[in-house]
């Protein structure tokens, strides 16, 4: 299915919902207007049959007592002169059938049946109040659930379409190429990342200085290999010694959750390249679909740059950290190239820092990756480690559909 009929379809799901969502309220509106009503026609039939303007009650062996006949007609008012049980029996007399009026505890006769249907009025209007507040609890509920939705399941913004069939390889150079063409211009500092995807956002900056559609710029690599690429391409450099502020940086990751919080390093230079890109204005994270994950952790080892003065001590203690020990499956010293995490040699990797690096293995999600971020930073002995959380900007992503731009917090 492409993007276009999946938004298609979401809208049409949206609509739905709010059309039956507006059906119900106005059911609820309708319920409530005849609660109304009915309470309207108790009380003027009730006027009609029987005319408040005699009074309900009356002190007993005083004044006027309330007789009210089973016909339609009129209350009659009865003069009263003898005890309570010839009252009795007067009103019998009048009215043909037994009076509903009764002697009450306190010396007043109240006539039951107008006393009930006076009851139902007030009765009727509070059912109709609460049948209207449960319908518009319901409907508050029902719009806050569309809002949800609507706020989980936003659509992707697109860069570019028809991306079917290509390799990886050429996604990696799709969306390397559009980054550059869309977050660089002539006049700005601009930090290099490193890996196999940054190399192709490398390659434009150098196509565009060649070509003089970007001038009077200068860049800071963030590993050795990304600075040789650059003097390669002719693309002037410099480092943080000479420039503290950069516009903006381009580089890749090993995996990019919901909330953009990376894992970086698999190429050994997470160091260099979290002190470039934390001083930058924007960092443009570009990754293939494949390094989208729903949690940091199982699908790529997290790598954490140790001193070598007592690494072995070192190691034992990130592998008991709190926020990672639950998690972690092994802890792994690199061994061979620091830009691989594959051990291809007998020796131990070293960075360009004259660093090791310790590739943390995860058998389940990091619970709390910021936690973890920071037990490892105030761990004695790491350098640093290859968690970015909170510093990408913006993370462009190249597809089987097209090159987008995901939407943050999007599962």
């Amino acid at each position: 299915m492409s993007h276009v009929e999946s938004r298609a379809l979401l809208d049409t799901s949206e609509n739905n919902t709010i059309a039956a969502s507006a059906q119900k309220t106005l059911l609820g509106v309708a319920a409530f207007l005849g609660c109304v009503a009915l309470s309207a026609a108790a009380v003027a039939t009730d006027r009609a049959m029987y005319d408040h303007g005699t009074a309900l009650y009356a002190p007993v062996g005083q004044g006027i007592a309330t007789v009210r006949p089973t016909t339609m007609a009129r209350s009659v008012p009865m003069p009263i002169t003898g005890s309570v049980q010839q009252q009795a029996s007067v009103v019998m007399a009048a009215s043909q059938e037994p009076t509903n009026a009764v002697p009450s505890g306190n010396g007043f006769a109240l006539e039951g049946s107008h006393a009930a249907g006076w009851m139902f009025a007030p009765m009727a209007v509070l059912m109709a109040g609460l049948t209207a507040m449960v319908a518009m609890i319901r409907l508050s509920q029902r719009q806050a659930s569309v809002v949800q939705k609507v706020a989980t399941y936003q659509p992707r913004r697109w860069l570019m379409t028809s991306t079917a069939g290509l390799s990886q390889d050429e996604l990696k150079k799709m969306v390397g190429y559009k980054s550059v063409d869309d977050h660089v211009r002539s006049g700005m500092v601009v930090g290099l990342g490193t890996g196999s995807t940054a190399a192709f956002a490398v390659e434009r900056v150098g196509q565009k200085v060649a070509s003089g559609e970007l001038t009077d710029i200068i860049c800071i690599p963030t590993s050795e290999r990304t600075k040789e690429q650059a003097e390669s391409l002719g693309i002037p450099l410099c480092t943080l010694n000479e420039k503290s502020h950069i516009d903006v940086s381009i580089d890749g990751a090993d995996e990019v959750d919901p909330d953009w919080n990376l894992v970086k390093g698999g190429g050994g230079a997470l160091l260099r390249e979290k002190m470039v890109e934390i001083v930058s204005d924007k960092f443009i994270c570009i990754v293939d679909e494949s390094k989208l994950c729903p949690g940091l952790g199982p699908g790529f080892p997290l790598p954490v740059e140790i001193t070598p003065f007592c690494h072995e001590h070192t190691m034992r203690v990130v592998a008991g950290l709190p926020a990672i020990a639950p998690y972690l499956k092994e802890a792994v010293l690199r061994m061979g190239s620091s830009s691989s995490n594959k051990p291809d040699g007998d020796n131990i990797a070293v960075t360009d820092n004259g660093n090791y690096i310790v590739d943390l293995h995860f058998k389940e999600m990091i619970k709390d990756a910021p936690a973890a971020a920071a037990q490892l930073k105030n761990t004695v002995g790491v350098v640093d480690h290859g968690l970015f959380i909170g510093m990408a900007t913006e993370v462009i992503v190249a597809g089987s559909e097209g090159v987008y731009v995901t939407e943050k917090g999007q599962k």
